[in-house]
């Protein structure tokens, strides 16, 4: 017998099912979200917790006629899957297969490409503008979750499209990671009374008469208006919103589909903003991830029945490594402060926060207010380390510039993430850190070429007190470099050669060290000879080992997991430049001048020509033959002139 499930293609197969049909039809969608999620990985827990809100918004409104625009993105799996995607969910975040996240250029359906929080609200009341300008009929629905609604640009939202008066239907998403619940007998009373058509249609008919009325007309509405909203501020929490000029109901069972119907379909009927506050579990319909919602949040692929990952890498991975680091510094430094932005797991501090819940921070999808909290800190004496992803910390530029660089205030940045960071796409790679954190005075720069220096950097940074310094880190297993021994304070500003070379030089930054060292092995098959240095700062630049290679080679490569444009190899050629050497050619290999999709790091990597077959390649490529004749005849005529001697 055929499932409901194997019926469903698009919107459009929906709308003939009954309310039992659709409830039916949600565990059927769980179940195969769970099946494919334990293969691939992906975001689990938000996407299930999502399952009966996104049947019955696509049952009631006409999508893509009707605009819904997805938070974060993450919540979007269910959407991919009943709007024509099904069959092609089993490559969700693999290679050429379907983003993890909303995308323009993948479906009509996808209105708005989103990644990042708290971008839902500002985008649909773009979109319900013009919808007003071009004299159109379409709903705009945004839906915001999962803790997107602590985001700074989720308030200024709110705050726009409630003094605007848009039509414009606001559904907070909220599984206990945002604002609270308040589920009580009363609240579920007035929930059903607010929503009641016919309470709606009398409250507006009164509403409309008492203002035909003279002041007496007036002095009903404010009476009634002061108890309306006393009774809303003791037992529910929507008078914020109806502050802010939307029209509150809830909340609401998010996994109810009757109940949710019901508010939908008058949601449709009225004019100007509305808030639904729906109430959900993430994780909802698999035990394993509503006991941890966390853990499954976004995960890689596990096993279904233990929820264990089926990673087979031993090595730690470098959030952990920097997590364990900052709590063993922390141990002996009663000042060391952690903070991220909604990322305990994600960035390795599980073990900070337990070990010092004092001391730690988490200040919500807040990246801007992370950073100048941290600036705070830092002015009464403590020593702030904000750990942040490196695509995240772009929200918070100018707090870096204004309130921590321009002061010189001593905050450490940890940026997690750097680097192509594999299957979560264009919107979390943290390939443009080196160049927007480069041009930012007092600010110090370096970055690890394993797990080991990973360590030492912290103690590094940890140390440093004249001014703001960041290090930045990729995705990640590292290379199982020994972590067991002595802390080593890295000199400000020193890169190390790491293996010698007489024909040509590469200098990489960061783990592209390690892809620098293999293609020098490559090389030597060729006969080519080159020289590997780990620069291991980007600001400031060894002066001096770079002076003394700009004399030596004429060939420099530099390698890094950044943006090419105003990079690490921007760098080198500007302190080249200045120098005046004019022999010298730099040949810059980084992430060209485009967005880079999902796929594994390695092939992504290896798609940019920044593996170790890359790299030898390119050098291949623009080391001319000629030269290698020169370098070969070079070395030919030193041996014999010294089997003369």
């Amino acid at each position: 017998m055929n499932s409901i499930f194997d019926k469903i293609n698009t919107p459009d197969d929906l709308k003939t099912l009954t309310i039992p049909q659709l409830a039916t039809l949600a565990k059927e969608v769980r179940e195969f979200i769970i099946n494919n999620i334990c293969q691939t990985g992906g975001h689990l827990a938000p996407s299930l917790g999502v399952v009966e809100l996104t049947l019955a918004l696509h049952y009631l409104f006409r999508s893509p006629h009707d605009k819904i625009v997805w938070d974060v993105g993450h919540q979007a799996y269910v959407h991919k899957i009943l709007t024509g995607r099904k069959n092609q969910f089993c490559t969700i975040r693999q290679y050429k297969g379907l983003s993890g996240f909303p995308k323009i250029e993948e479906s009509e359906y996808d209105c708005f490409g989103t990644g990042h929080a708290s971008t839902s609200i500002s985008a649909a009341l773009g979109m319900a503008s013009a919808r007003d300008i071009s004299g159109q009929d379409n709903k705009v629905v945004a839906v915001i979750g999962d803790g997107a609604l602590s985001g700074g640009l989720a308030l200024e939202g709110l705050n726009n499209a409630g003094a605007s008066g848009k039509d414009l239907i606001v559904i907070l998403n909220d599984n206990k990671m945002s604002i609270s619940q308040n589920v009580g007998a009363m609240s579920k009373y007035l929930t059903t009374l607010i929503t009641m058509q016919s309470y709606n249609k009398l409250k507006n008919e009164i509403w409309e008469l008492t203002g035909k009325l003279s002041t007496f007309g007036s002095k009903i509405r404010n009476v009634v208006g002061r108890l309306d909203e006393s009774l809303k501020s003791i037992l529910l929490p929507g008078l914020l919103f109806e502050r802010l000029g939307f029209r509150y109901f809830g909340p609401i069972d998010g996994h109810n589909i009757s109940k949710l119907l019901r508010v939908l379909r008058l949601a449709k009927t009225l004019k100007g903003p509305i808030l639904i506050h729906v109430v959900t579990i993430k994780g909802k319909g698999y035990k394993l991830a509503e006991d941890n919602a966390p853990k499954f949040h976004g995960l890689g692929a596990f096993d279904k029945t233990t929820g264990e990952s089926v990673s087979s890498s031993d090595s730690p991975s470098f959030s952990n490594v920097f997590g364990q680091t900052l709590a063993e510094l922390a141990a002996d430094n009663p000042k060391l402060i952690a903070i991220t932005a909604a990322m305990t797991l994600g960035t390795g501090l599980f073990s900070f926060a337990n070990q010092f819940p004092e001391r730690f921070f988490d200040v919500g999808i807040a990246e801007g207010h992370a950073i100048t909290f941290a600036a705070g800190m830092a002015t009464q004496g403590f020593r702030p380390v904000a750990a942040i992803y490196s695509s995240f910390l772009q929200r918070a530029y100018d707090s870096v510039i204004h309130d921590v660089a321009l002061q010189k205030l001593p905050v450490i940045l940890a940026l997690d993430r750097a680097g192509l960071v594999g299957d979560d796409g264009p919107t979390h790679h943290g390939v443009f850190d080196l160049s927007y954190l480069r041009i930012i005075p007092h600010l110090v720069i370096m970055s690890p070429k394993d797990e080991a220096e990973l360590r030492n950097m912290v103690y590094t940074a940890v140390k440093y007190k004249n001014g703001p310094i960041a290090l930045r880190y990729p995705r990640g297993c590292g290379i199982g470099a020994p972590l067991d021994r002595p802390f080593e304070e890295i000199e400000i500003g020193r890169g190390e050669v790491v293996a010698g070379g007489s024909d040509l030089l590469i200098v990489a930054i960061g783990p592209s060290v390690y892809h620098a060292i293999q293609a020098r092995k490559m090389l030597q098959q060729h006969d080519i000879s080159a020289e590997v240095v780990n620069a291991r700062f980007v600001k400031p630049l060894d002066r001096k080992l770079f002076l003394k290679k700009f004399k030596q080679f004429h060939d420099i490569f530099t390698v890094e997991d950044n943006a090419i444009a105003g990079g690490f190899g921007s760098a080198v050629i500007e302190l080249l430049a200045e120098n005046n050497f004019n022999d010298v050619r730099i040949h810059r290999l980084g992430i060209p001048d485009q967005f880079i999709e999902h796929g594994s790091p390695a092939e992504l990597y290896h798609q940019v020509g920044l593996d170790a077959e890359g790299i030898c390649r390119t050098i291949l490529s623009k080391f001319k033959t000629g030269k290698k004749k020169k370098h070969i005849l070079k070395k030919w005529l030193k041996a014999e002139f010294s089997a003369l001697l």
